[in-house]
């Protein structure tokens, strides 16, 4: 088969015409040797999962449903549910600070003093470097919080439009728009060239310690002249065209479950574009009575339900909507093909919460299931207490192809098959 470059465009008489996504545009899917990329998925439901709800007694391929399992037994061969993980030193300044750190396992979040450290999902994207327009996509369900983190510490915003990050992904801009991005960037270049020749002469006047602070700064200059370089680089590229059309954001803050569906519908779309091989999704708490039938209270309280029955039930009712977004996920990564295999087979998706009891903030045996990537399925595996979550994360960027052996606070690997 001729390979033919992903962005190649039809040309004639100084008319341009972007062409669709075809199988022979990618040499993952065009030439022998270069085999369909790996992709790593990590969302992140911050209220957690009510663990009795959640766990079943018997381990290994045999384990029973529950209520959080049944909605998940047609993909049972396509996960493997965790439990006895967690990151140590998790209580921080406030109750829910461990949000800050599923992702890094940084110590004591929110303290005085704390300063965050790369995040997973930051150690991938800055290792596959700009491969795709996107390093990485960060994604929220209500605002810019979000739990990836860049070496130096700084959040990621999330993008919480789901409208917005179809165009960005797919759609193609009218020239006047690429031409003032262009003028953009080029400003944004200029001004970073500006500073670094003040950076000199600044560094001769101050003393070795506030030197010291300056590294960190311009560590964060230069990663930002490092974005601006791959956006010009991809600036005037065609995007890959798709044949579904651009979602309507879902405007009310209480349709929590239509918010997380609609990023649970781009994920298989921004895989199998390539547009992105890092994504990481925050269901977060939207501080309402969420939109499920027979819910009537607050999220956020009735996962601080004090053993209340009623609330128990309706904190299910909520709970096992969630879930059933991941199921939804996973339907959708198996149904499509990619030489020979699904986009499953192909991307790891992790889906688990940094609180292993939210009624008492306990950040401790957390909820992790982990879905295709390769990966041996199918089992219940229940790891000693304390076992690092962060040896999943080694695995999980092994996975991919980005060799590692110390993330975190990992002590290794986590093998179970």
């Amino acid at each position: 088969m001729t390979v033919i470059g992903r962005r190649t465009l039809l040309k004639t008489s100084g008319v341009t015409l972007a062409l669709p996504l075809l199988e022979s545009m990618n040499v993952a899917y065009g030439a022998a040797g270069n085999p369909v990329p790996k992709r790593m998925v990590q969302i992140c439901t911050s209220l957690g999962l009510h663990a009795p709800l959640l766990w079943p007694k018997t381990t290994g391929a045999k384990y029973e449903l529950t209520p959080y399992l049944e909605p998940l037994k047609e993909h049972r061969r396509e996960f493997t549910l965790f439990s006895g993980l967690q990151h140590e030193d998790q209580n921080g300044r406030q109750p829910h600070d461990s949000e800050l750190t599923w992702l890094t396992s940084a110590r004591k979040p929110g303290m005085s003093g704390f300063r965050n450290t790369i995040s997973v999902d930051q150690v991938a994207a800055t290792r596959l470097g700009d491969v795709t327009r996107f390093p990485s996509i960060t994604l929220g369900t209500l605002n810019a919080q979000s739990q990836s983190y860049t070496s130096e510490g700084v959040m990621i915003p999330a993008e919480t439009s789901p409208a917005r990050l179809f165009a960005r992904l797919f759609l193609d801009g009218r020239p006047e728009e690429i031409r003032a991005q262009e003028q953009l960037l080029a400003d944004g270049r200029s001004i970073l060239d500006k500073l670094g020749d003040d950076a000199a002469r600044l560094r001769r006047r101050v003393s070795g310690e506030d030197n010291h602070l300056l590294n960190d700064y311009f560590e964060s200059v230069r990663s930002l002249e490092k974005n601006i370089s791959i956006a010009q680089g991809w600036l005037n590229q065609p995007k890959p065209k798709v044949s579904a059309n651009q979602p309507a954001d879902v405007v009310d803050n209480a349709d929590i479950i239509g918010r997380v569906k609609l990023l649970m519908d781009l994920i298989p779309l921004i895989v199998q574009t390539d547009s992105t091989r890092v994504i990481t999704v925050m269901i977060q708490d939207h501080y309402v009575v969420p939109k499920v039938a027979g819910v009537a209270g607050n999220h956020h309280h009735l996962s601080h339900h004090g053993q209340d029955g009623d609330k128990i039930e309706q904190l299910q009712k909520v709970e096992t909507a969630i879930v059933e977004c991941f199921g939804w996920l996973l339907s959708q990564m198996k149904a499509r093909q990619e030489n020979g295999s699904t986009l499953l087979d192909n991307t790891s998706v992790l889906f688990g919460s940094n609180l292993g009891n939210a009624n008492a903030h306990d950040a401790r045996n957390l909820p992790i299931f982990l879905a295709g990537g390769g990966f041996g399925h199918g089992r219940y595996v229940a790891e000693k207490d304390g076992t690092p979550l962060c040896n999943l994360f080694v695995s999980m960027l092994n996975s991919i192809g980005l060799d590692t052996e110390v993330f975190g606070q990992s002590t290794g690997t986590l093998s179970w098959s």
